[in-house]
């Protein structure tokens, strides 16, 4: 086998690795996401909910933002489908891990998602 060969062969072994590799780190779309009462959840989540079904006024600029699922953990929609609003940490320094996903019109589509850590898992909200 000459050098070029064991350069290409090696490239594509390498290819494979990676391409195996980031298969595995990829989010699972579509996945289940538990239901959790909102009597459950921190008080300050009820309090949020509230603010955007009225349509704010809202503590931080961001709030109403689009939030992209770049985590994939959500249900698949259109980019500008989903909308995050912070959930407020007590003592926190700033907005905190916390946030609600809303789909659709945040005001009415009864569509809630909650994360305690910065959108590593999503519940939705039942109320």
């Amino acid at each position: 086998m000459n050098n070029f060969s064991k350069r290409c062969w090696l490239f594509f072994v390498a290819l494979l690795f990676s391409c195996s590799a980031l298969a595995k780190e990829a989010p699972s779309s579509g996945s289940p996401i538990a239901d959790v009462a909102i009597s459950t959840l921190p008080p300050e989540v009820a309090q949020t909910l509230k603010l955007i079904k009225q349509g704010g006024p809202y503590l931080y600029a961001k709030d109403g933002i689009v939030f992209g699922n770049y985590e994939g953990v959500l249900p698949g929609r259109k980019r500008g489908y989903y909308h995050e609003f912070t959930v407020i940490t007590p003592h926190a320094r700033n907005r905190g891990a916390r946030r609600i996903i809303a789909g659709g019109n945040p005001q009415t589509s009864g569509e809630y998602f909650y994360t305690g850590d910065h959108y590593r898992t999503f519940q939705r909200i039942r109320e």
